[in-house]
């Protein structure tokens, strides 16, 4: 009898004790200092998701969620900055096209691999891009522009946001597919970029929506084509270059948030569930549509898959180019 009664408190003991246990080891990691958010490269919408999510972050963490801009060298700076800061979690870094796929082959020495020196956390958003002329641009459609540069050979410009974005790499690529000569002037940053086309500085740029849609509207920017597999809800008026003859030109711009290499899974975990979420909140989502953002918010393997493959399409369009840093 006291033998039963012994091994009874025993089990209970030891069941109190898991109990107790449990709750510490399925705790959720979360920071004990301020965490900054590195947006490499000025303004435009990587700025604009960034300070979206940053403070619902905070809230939800606990602690302050700073957004940095470090802009430069086609976003290298700002990558480079993140991926050799401590795996701890308190450094995190807003991605798109550029220093994450394109730079890898369109810089010769790059200070850092985006694979091993980079964790993914969530792909955020993907957007198709507008392509844009000056108002007084005797050109309609893409066959005109086109033409107009054919007749103008080395005489017209186009903007980029920055050296390997998405809108140098895709006018390099019309470039090539169209046998025209058209003067690249890349910019810091996209608002730089729009300024000066809307200033008449250069006479086209390939934009994301919601760096030009306004400008469009009030009359500023012609919209002659965009890069989608579908025309946009906003502007159902605007074909696609797909529409246009370009059967194969499809150049997304896209968004997504990273980790320094090598940073623990529960920390990665823990920022996919919370940014994910706030990506998904009704006001949020709502930013996003008036940006014609199209929400992903996956996973990390699809986020890893999904730059895997964009190294390898953007290339491809880097080597059938000639495209260079230079």
């Amino acid at each position: 009898m006291c033998k039963s009664l012994s091994r009874g408190v025993l089990v209970a003991f030891s069941l109190a004790a898991l109990a107790q246990a449990l709750p510490a080891a399925a705790q959720e990691w979360a920071p004990t200092k301020p965490v900054r958010i590195i947006v490499p490269i000025v303004g435009g919408t990587n700025d604009v998701i960034a300070r979206i999510v940053a403070p619902e972050l905070q809230k939800a963490l606990g602690v302050p969620v700073i957004v940095e801009n470090r802009g430069g060298a086609g976003g290298n700076i700002g990558a480079d900055l993140v991926a050799k800061s401590p795996p701890d979690g308190a450094t995190l870094l807003v991605g798109y096209n550029g220093p994450i796929a394109i730079n890898t082959m369109l810089f010769k020495n790059l200070p850092y691999d985006p694979l091993k020196d980079l964790a993914p956390i969530t792909l955020a958003v993907t957007a198709p891009q507008f392509l844009a002329v000056n108002p007084g641009m005797p050109v309609k459609n893409v066959t005109e522009f086109v033409a107009y540069a054919k007749a103008n050979p080395g005489k017209l410009s186009y903007a980029s946001v920055a050296i390997g974005s998405a809108s140098h790499l895709t006018m390099e690529m019309l470039k090539s597919q169209a046998h025209i000569d058209i003067i690249h002037v890349p910019y810091k940053g996209s608002g730089p970029a729009v300024a000066a086309f809307v200033g008449g500085q250069v006479n086209a740029a390939f934009f994301v929506p919601g760096n030009i849609l306004e400008f469009a509207k009030d009359g500023r920017a012609k919209l002659i084509a965009s890069t989608g597999q579908k025309r946009m809800d906003a502007t159902p008026d605007v074909p696609t270059m797909v529409e246009q003859g370009y059967p194969d030109f499809i150049a997304v711009t896209w968004i997504g948030f990273l980790a320094p290499g090598g940073t623990p899974r529960p920390i990665i975990d823990r920022y996919n569930k919370e940014i994910v979420r706030i990506l998904h909140e009704p006001d949020v989502r709502a930013k996003l549509d008036q940006m014609q953002m199209d929400l992903v918010a996956g996973t990390p393997e699809q986020f890893s898959q999904w730059i895997r493959t964009e190294i390898t399409r953007w290339g491809k369009v880097i080597k059938d180019t000639g495209a260079s840093a230079d």
